[in-house]
């Protein structure tokens, strides 16, 4: 798997550029899926995020999902970047680019990547609200993406 698929940083996400690495000539469909901060949680506000990540480790299980795609969903392709640092209201905490052949397998390949993204990359969050703060850690949901 290509390291330069994965990234983590501190500045603002290109979407575009996150893009351009999951495009291919084979490939027929590419989605770019943004996640983002967003103001109301559960009937909170939210006035910011801040993540923090052990980088290496984090690189490690972004490769892994890509992996996963790749024997999964063959000639698909994925690219991962995750904000690490403050990120206001309305800005991209991740961005996941996946491309494939077809736009059936760039759907499921995509929503498999968020999922395990949720699961197992030590990436966590500490939700700033008007009244408080919690740190989250790794989000599991009712769907599985390995089923």
């Amino acid at each position: 798997m290509n390291d330069a698929m994965f990234e983590i940083t501190e500045e603002t996400i290109d979407v575009a550029r996150v893009s351009a690495k999951a495009i291919a000539p084979e490939q027929g469909a590419t989605l770019a899926f943004i996640g983002t901060t967003r103001e109301w949680t559960h009937g909170k506000r939210t006035v910011l995020l801040e993540y923090e990540a052990y980088a290496p480790m984090a690189l490690k299980a972004m490769a892994k999902i890509g992996e996963e795609i790749d024997s999964r969903w063959p000639g698909a392709r994925c690219a991962i970047t995750h904000r690490i640092g403050r990120v206001d209201v309305g800005e991209a905490s991740v961005v996941i680019a996946v491309s494939a052949p077809h736009r059936d397998v760039c759907y499921e390949a995509s929503r498999h990547a968020i999922e395990r993204l949720k699961q197992i990359v030590p990436i966590w969050k500490k939700e700033v609200w008007e009244d408080g703060t919690e740190w989250k850690g790794a989000q599991t949901g009712p769907w599985n993406p390995l089923a």
